[in-house]
């Protein structure tokens, strides 16, 4: 049985979901995955299922569904900010999306969790003001006309800095091009995100305050059909996300020197060392972070190791 179900609760919202008209085409057996259908996240949520969980698919031209091949799983291709929603309902077992938009449908979400950061998609949702302005304290937005694609952060944050004085904040939604709000009269400040700052910069706008850091995350449904399922697909997408951020470095070194070395490179849980025909030597096997790896061969030779070599991982399972 599943935690908090009748024992036959999972076998009849499998069949209320085959009849649907919607998912009429898919498998009820299927695990079903929220994907961005476009925008920042598309292709790296494919990426990421493709190359890390194995889930080869194949999608038939404007159809916004697609069976993988090699397993029980169809993607499910939605607008972005409408993945949480559709996953906390359970009309589809997982997703991916951005903690913006969780915490943006966050009323909406009171039966997901999140499974995995995913490590993309990495940027900040901000309060912008025209650079004219030169605003520096963000309370004096407060009550003036805020635009946004975000109205619920927005409100939430905006309201700690209202007074009798200022009145309530106008926040006002806009779906797309918010950043054009400001030059054309609209607003006196936006909410938005910023990756690199270059459209920011383009509209005249600069950072008045950060509200949240941001990220990609694979998130799952408390009301979810296929736990196991979930479970291989997580455990993928953990072992491809351990393999961008390591790689494995090799290297032989004299036994009276392996303490000093095996501080430089004590592994995720411990490195492995084996001994070789001249018992003087021993090889040693580590993962180590990607982005440390040239100064940690560095730290190696001069500690005496020798034969370093390093090699990319394609997947993992930690």
């Amino acid at each position: 049985t599943t935690q908090g179900r009748p024992p036959n609760s999972m076998a009849t919202e499998m069949r209320e979901r085959s009849r649907s008209g919607a998912l009429s085409c898919i498998p009820p057996e299927n695990l079903l995955i929220g994907v961005p259908k476009k925008g920042r996240l598309h292709e790296q949520c494919i990426k990421l299922l493709v190359d890390g969980a194995g889930l080869d698919y194949r999608r038939p031209e404007r159809v916004d569904i697609a069976h993988c091949k090699d397993a029980p799983v169809s993607l499910i291709f939605l607008p972005a900010h409408d993945i949480a929603t559709y996953v906390s309902e359970g009309n589809v077992d997982m997703g991916i999306t951005g903690q913006d938009v969780m915490a943006e449908t966050e009323p909406d979400c009171a039966n997901l969790e999140t499974v995995v950061q995913l490590g993309f998609g990495r940027c900040k949702l901000a309060v912008q003001g025209p650079m004219s302005e030169n605003i520096k304290d963000v309370a004096s937005l407060a009550g003036k006309r805020i635009v946004t694609s975000f109205p619920v952060i927005a409100e939430k944050f905006f309201r700690q800095y209202e007074t009798e004085a200022t009145g309530k904040t106008k926040i006002k939604f806009v779906s797309g091009s918010v950043e054009a709000a400001c030059q054309l009269g609209l607003a006196d400040g936006i909410v938005d995100l910023v990756e690199t700052g270059t459209t920011m910069r383009a509209a005249g706008l600069e950072i008045v305050e950060k509200i949240m850091d941001t990220q990609a995350v694979l998130i799952k449904s408390k009301k979810a059909l296929h736990p196991e399922l979930i479970a291989t697909i997580t455990r993928r997408i953990q072992g491809h996300i351990t393999a961008t951020q390591y790689q494995m470095i090799q290297y032989n070194v004299k036994r009276e020197n392996l303490e000093r070395a095996i501080v430089i490179t004590p592994g995720k849980r411990s490195p492995t060392i084996t001994g070789l025909d001249d018992n003087e030597w021993v090889a040693v096997s580590a993962l180590v972070l990607r982005k440390e790896v040239q100064n940690i061969a560095d730290k190696l030779e001069a500690v005496g190791a020798d034969s370093i070599l390093i090699f990319s991982i394609q997947n993992t399972r930690m």
